[in-house]
């Protein structure tokens, strides 16, 4: 993997601070966006690991079953 496959932004910073003011009214932090890409590295690692433990070239949304919920 590259370093700019690493570093890059995986979200899209104005939608999430957009979401985080209106429903909280809150500002965001610069660095959000890059802890929040780091953790949906994370779990899309975690998930292509799962699609080829069952032999499959397609990552599916059962292959992040379990790993993250949301409230």
């Amino acid at each position: 993997m590259s370093d700019a496959e690493t570093t890059d932004t995986l979200i899209v910073v104005s939608k999430l601070k957009k979401y985080i003011k209106e429903r909280a009214e809150l500002n965001t932090s610069g660095n959000v966006a890059e802890t929040l890409s780091s953790i949906i590295r994370s779990l899309c690692d975690k998930a292509i690991e799962n699609a080829k433990t069952e032999g499959r070239k397609t990552v599916m949304d059962r292959d992040f079953s379990g790993m993250a919920s949301a409230s």
